[in-house]
């Protein structure tokens, strides 16, 4: 970005280009450097654990839970468990399981938290494991970022942020995995 941003400025003092074509190769090299950006800094690290893309989604007015979904990846010799976390707007969070039951599904909290092995990768995920946050103090809005934590039994608290998707989203719009 630092290059870029000198090519930009020798570009407009050098008067080789018309302003205007400049101004909008700004503007694009802008947006690309903030969407890559983005992407990084959507994924966080604490001691040998990756997490990966935490999102929810959207909420219609006057919904009390919601589902976050997130990918950790273990890649320490030692476990950890994720116990629950925090997310603005929301009062309690906690770590569930998604099961069918005579073809019903049905959400139960984990007890004891959510183990992740050393080497694996856990993907908190519709229709599977995810966090449900509970008593939700305002809607989720499409496209917003919610600032949050994740809850581990040995790393402790991560301060993370929750990427809203649409209501029925089944995945992140914009997940990059490395």
């Amino acid at each position: 970005m630092h290059q870029l941003s000198r090519e930009i400025r020798a570009c407009i003092n050098a008067g080789s280009m018309h302003p205007q074509v400049c101004n909008v190769f700004f503007a694009i090299a802008l947006t690309l450097a903030g969407a890559s950006g983005l992407a990084h800094a959507h994924e966080h690290k604490t001691g040998s654990l990756r997490i990966v893309h935490p999102w929810v989604r959207a909420t219609p007015t006057g919904a009390q839970v919601a589902g976050g979904f997130v990918t950790i990846i273990n890649a320490g010799s030692a476990p950890d468990r994720l116990l629950g976390g925090t997310i603005a707007k929301g009062a309690r969070t906690e770590v569930h399981a998604t099961s069918i039951e005579d073809g019903i599904a049905r959400m139960r909290p984990v007890e004891g938290g959510l183990e992740i092995k050393p080497g694996a990768t856990v993907k908190l995920a519709p229709g599977g494991y995810h966090l449900m946050f509970v008593d939700l103090k305002g809607s989720f809005i499409d496209g917003e970022m919610l600032e949050g934590t994740l809850q581990f039994q040995k790393a402790g608290t991560v301060r993370v942020e929750f990427e809203v998707q649409s209501v029925g989203a089944q995945a992140p719009a914009h997940a990059h995995e490395h």
